[in-house]
């Protein structure tokens, strides 16, 4: 029999999995209570300034735009989830910052061939499942002489580790799609944006978390609050050994990077890449 499946049709239903994922949960309070401090990071690498058009893409509640917004820039931040923005907005009021929210595919994005000075993106497009197709929207909206600046989880660090562990429980990714830590590795994002791009810099750091006490709070705090943990163990609904066994490994990953060891240590360290780059005349 001759396969039929629409590659559009399939892609909307991709898509449209990705935007329930990180609607379901709390991301919000996530990114507010583990991370607040990463856009402002990523915002003073790429020495945004009043005046520059700035593009914040797979912006969730903003954690880069509303930083970039409220040092003079001319924002716009979009995301596959309108509920995530819709966040952002109330949010960005309370901070007194002014910018433009839009819902976009940050692998077809809805704006101009270089229409942004800066195009950044704080631990977002990296969810993105076809890394090239994202790449190439960032370096295409971007302005010869333009920034693109990026922060993603490593493989190595915490969150890539914890998405790897996750792995084997969740129903295989569909063809194409690929693992989201790679963007936290600086020679797969030079593959991706090539000779597009110039004074690359790239460099490992790591966000200090000390949220959680144990490794099993730290697991209780995930399963109700973050999406992609979420969406696994509802695939496990039905399957509660293997629900058990990713409870167990879970709270080994955390005890593994010091949460809840002997000495009583209730801190992390979360390793990121802080990739720029300038996009080539």
């Amino acid at each position: 029999m001759t396969n039929t499946t629409d590659p559009d049709q399939a892609d909307r239903a991709l898509k449209a999995r990705h935007r329930a994922m990180w609607a379901q949960g709390d991301y919000p309070t996530v990114a507010a209570e583990l991370i607040p401090e990463l856009g402002g990071v990523l915002v003073e690498a790429c020495g945004v300034r009043a005046g520059d058009r700035v593009l914040d893409v797979a912006a969730g509640t903003g954690n880069v735009a509303v930083p970039a917004a409220l040092a003079g820039a001319d924002v716009v931040a979009c995301d596959l989830t309108p509920e995530l923005l819709e966040t952002g907005r109330a949010l960005a009021e309370r901070r007194g910052a002014r910018l433009r929210w839009q819902e976009a595919d940050a692998e077809d994005l809805p704006f101009d061939d270089a229409a942004f000075d800066t195009v950044l993106s704080c631990v977002g497009v990296m969810f993105a499942p076809h890394h090239q197709r994202a790449a190439d929207e960032l370096v295409r909206v971007c302005r010869p002489g333009g920034t693109v600046g990026l922060l993603s989880w490593t493989p190595e660090g915490f969150l890539g580790r914890m998405l790897a562990t996750m792995k084997p429980y969740a129903p295989p990714p569909p063809p194409g799609a690929q693992p989201p830590p790679l963007w936290g590795d600086p020679q797969h994002v030079r593959e991706l944006l090539g000779d597009r791009v110039t004074a690359v810099e790239a460099e490992r750091r790591t966000v200090v978390v000390d949220r959680f006490a144990t490794p099993e709070e730290f697991r209780a705090y995930f399963k109700e609050r973050y999406g992609p943990t979420i969406a696994v163990y509802r695939s496990l609904a039905d399957d509660p050994a293997r629900a058990a066994a990713l409870d167990r490994d879970l709270a080994d990953l955390a005890r593994a990077h010091g949460l809840g060891a002997e000495d009583g240590r209730t801190t992390m360290e979360w390793e990121y890449l802080l990739f720029t780059a300038r996009r080539s005349d």
